[in-house]
């Protein structure tokens, strides 16, 4: 039977649904076929034309400041070096002589990147990044549970041609990095329901690629979803053993010596890195902040994954609250890594999501009770991830170190907005929980399941678009 909506007066019919036999590659192919086709089509062609205009704005800007794809360059060079059979840690590649710092498992697939030449390797990663940040925009609104779900094709395309100007985003594309395989990879794994064994599958792939997502395994088992991480940990595992197969030197050599060679990866206090330990050298005017950074991170570390769990426990009172544990153990994450190049924090994107939803939820409430908190809330985390205030500031060299305090929070903007949604996250469930009645502390074990949560979306998820926007900004060349 077919469905009649309504858009603005105009009657318009879905089509039929996919019969239940039908092969799985057939319904995945049509269920984004049939979203489109059921998006209000006013919406959808204002939301074309403006993401169509923010792409050819970033195309004149990425072409008038060069964009190096240096990134992109390494990882050619390690698959390179397994298709050859070269030492994976011993290339040194671009004019900044970068090595190889992923583990062998990433190298191995990186080898697919060897089959094109260089230009054409350009346009295809940057086209495959678009394409991978509005599938992250598709996954985070299934997490978030907002907009309604015929409005979101609309907002996919708007994050995909507004989202560019993000700098995480922005710089992930000039550097042709795969910030946004590792960013779907988790959103796809934490959408997917509980109840499936393939769950943490994700995350452990995204692990044996790059290492900071395991945390969320640990997240899982916080929230006592203790088969998914150990799904995860498995997944993990056999990653490992892929790459000791193919490449035992190489795995060997990565494991005992060069994972813990933090000169390989670059400079720690430069303002590229936007990890507590980076902001920690900074003010301390230190290249190596030592025994203080250790401690803030590890203080970090429990508070953080603390606020996730508790978050999750207490998602019966919680709108929302599986969003705002997975984007809390993401920001715990990027936080305490030694080193959060700016494009790490990719999280960004669901994040605003999120924080879009809260905002779009308050403007919905009566007048009489409304507020402005969220959306002001919502508003100065896109301006500050759209500012590039890092770069805003003299950052060459020895200068990264000899910045007064007026300096140092545009320089350290991400961590301090890291450390703000970990507060607001901890004062909203707080007070939600005071709201009902129920004491502050969720009790020891396997915890409450979220009744919102269904196959990682949201029951009653309120309806609205989103939008992002801001200003291009330029990125100083660097070493990754």
């Amino acid at each position: 039977m077919t469905a009649v909506q309504q858009d603005q007066g105009t009657a318009r019919v879905a089509p039929g649904p996919v019969p239940l036999d039908a092969p799985a590659w057939r319904r995945w192919v049509d269920s984004p076929i049939r979203a489109v086709r059921e998006a209000p089509r006013p919406q959808m062609r204002r939301a074309a034309l403006i993401a169509l205009g923010s792409l050819l704005a970033y195309a004149v800007v990425r072409h008038f400041i060069g964009t190096s794809m240096v990134d992109m360059m390494v990882y050619r060079a390690e698959g390179a070096a397994v298709a050859n059979g070269h030492d994976l840690y011993a290339l040194r590649v671009t004019k900044w002589n970068l090595p190889a710092t992923y583990p062998p498992f990433a190298a191995m697939l990186f080898v697919p990147t060897t089959w094109l030449p260089v230009p054409l390797l350009r346009v295809a990663v940057t086209a495959g990044n678009i394409g991978l940040l509005g599938l992250a925009a598709l996954l985070s609104f299934r997490l978030v549970g907002w907009p309604r779900r015929e409005l979101r094709p609309v907002g996919v395309v708007l994050v995909a041609g507004l989202g560019v100007w993000l700098e995480p985003v922005f710089t992930t594309l000039r550097y042709g990095q795969i910030n946004l395989i590792l960013l779907c990879l988790v959103l796809w794994d934490v959408t997917t329901p509980d109840h499936r064994k393939w769950k943490g599958i994700g995350i452990g792939i995204a692990a044996g690629m790059k290492l900071t997502p395991g945390l969320f395994a640990v997240y899982l088992l916080l929230t006592g979803r203790v088969r998914a991480a150990f799904t995860a940990g498995a997944a993990f595992l056999v990653s490992f053993a892929i790459g000791a197969a193919v490449l035992p030197g190489a795995t060997w050599g990565f494991w005992t010596k060069y994972l813990y060679d933090s000169s390989r990866v670059g400079v720690v206090y430069i303002v590229d890195n936007q990890s507590l330990r980076g902001v920690t050298a900074r003010l301390l005017h230190l290249a190596d902040p030592g025994i203080a950074a250790t401690l803030a991170a590890g203080l970090i570390a429990v508070a953080g994954l603390a606020v996730a769990t508790w978050t999750y426990r207490s998602a019966r009172w919680l709108p929302r609250g599986e969003a705002w544990g997975v984007c809390c153990a993401a920001v715990t994450a990027l936080l305490i890594s030694p080193i959060s190049w700016t494009h790490h924090w990719i999280w960004c994107v669901p994040i605003v999501i999120l924080l879009a939803a809260e905002a779009d939820h308050e403007r919905s409430r009566p007048q009489a009770v409304r507020r402005r908190r969220w959306r002001l809330i919502y508003r100065l985390t896109v301006v500050g991830f759209c500012s590039f205030s890092m770069w805003l500031v003299p950052h060459k060299g020895i200068t990264n170190l000899q910045m007064n305090l007026f300096k140092q929070v545009p320089a350290g903007m991400y961590p301090l907005i890291g450390l703000c949604f970990l507060v607001v996250a901890a004062v909203r469930v707080r007070s939600r929980r005071r709201a009902a009645g129920q004491p502050l502390l969720p009790p020891l074990g396997p915890g409450l399941v979220p009744r919102q949560r269904v196959g990682g979306a949201e029951a009653g998820a309120e309806a609205a678009g989103t939008g992002a926007a801001g200003a291009a900004g330029q990125r100083a060349p660097a070493a990754r």
